[in-house]
């Protein structure tokens, strides 16, 4: 596999590989039968990427987040993070799941955030709550810091899970369809608020999704799974849209023709599998 930089949005090189997933395939046991998951899939994530799985329900890319995350091994095949190979979870790979009820129901907001700060980083009481405030400041929650998560709403809730797992720091941020539950305002909202965080901090960002449309516009590159079990399909850059062109802007026509050419490539089986560089 390539190992060289990539571009982002504004064409400023990205650094090396930092997740490499090498000819990896998935399965998992049902009570009746063993299901095949993915086949054979490979991709590289580069430092600062916004990296999109992208797929029907059931073409294994959730299962494949939680193979990158250390909970499921492959049946074939390999995942390294800096060249060392995943064995397990770790604190250089944090989660954001879709589900809102991530948050302990009995501690506040604050120390939701900044409980695994202490136990997977060592930080101090006060070094925790420190970094705990300074990540809901920049998800605009300091002001619930002292509140309990029964009383947020279900954004705001997914608002405390991405600060907490920004708080850590990871190499890797992974989201499994952390949206797909909202409204689509808040939704819209979300996908503002992440790709500002993203601005701010360039962290790495593994997000899978099934809607076409915001993975356009959350990720610099996608990754398209067939329907299952899941093989790769395509690889896209679409670093070239925004959510301006998702709300009708002047790149609406091209957005609206990427999301027909994804819908093909998809579902279209007459088509062959294929590594492109645009959308």
């Amino acid at each position: 596999m390539n190992t060289s930089g990539v571009a982002d949005r504004e064409g400023v090189a990205l650094s090396e590989r930092l997740l490499a997933v090498d000819r990896v395939s998935l399965a998992y046991r049902t009570r009746d039968r063993v299901v095949r998951a993915t086949h054979d899939v490979s991709f590289d994530v580069y430092g600062a990427d916004r990296f999109v799985l992208l797929g029907p329900s059931g073409c294994g890319k959730s299962t494949l987040l939680k193979a990158i995350a250390g909970f499921i091994e492959p049946v074939s095949g390999t995942i390294t993070i800096d060249g060392e190979r995943v064995r397990g979870p770790g604190a250089d790979r944090v989660v954001v799941f879709q589900e809102f009820d991530q948050l302990a129901p009995w501690k506040k907001v604050v120390e939701n955030v900044a409980f695994p700060l202490r136990v997977a980083r060592g930080c101090s009481r006060a070094e925790a709550k420190e970094r705990a405030l300074h990540y809901l400041d920049k998800v605009g929650l300091a002001g619930f810091a002292e509140a309990y998560p029964h009383t947020l709403s279900g954004g705001m809730k997914q608002r405390v899970a991405i600060a907490r797992a920004l708080s850590m720091q990871p190499r890797v941020l992974l989201m499994d369809e952390p949206f797909a539950a909202l409204d689509a305002l808040t939704r819209r909202k979300m996908q503002e608020e992440l790709l500002q965080l993203w601005e701010d901090s360039r962290f790495t960002l593994l997000f899978v999704t099934h809607s076409i449309e915001e993975a356009l516009v959350v990720g610099n590159r996608i990754l398209l799974l067939s329907p299952h079990p899941g093989r790769v399909r395509a690889e896209l850059n679409s670093h070239q849209f925004s959510l301006r062109d998702f709300g009708g802007g002047n790149g609406q026509q091209d957005f609206q023709r990427s999301v027909a050419r994804i819908h093909r490539l998809l579902f279209d089986t007459d088509l062959p599998a294929q590594r492109e560089r645009h959308a």
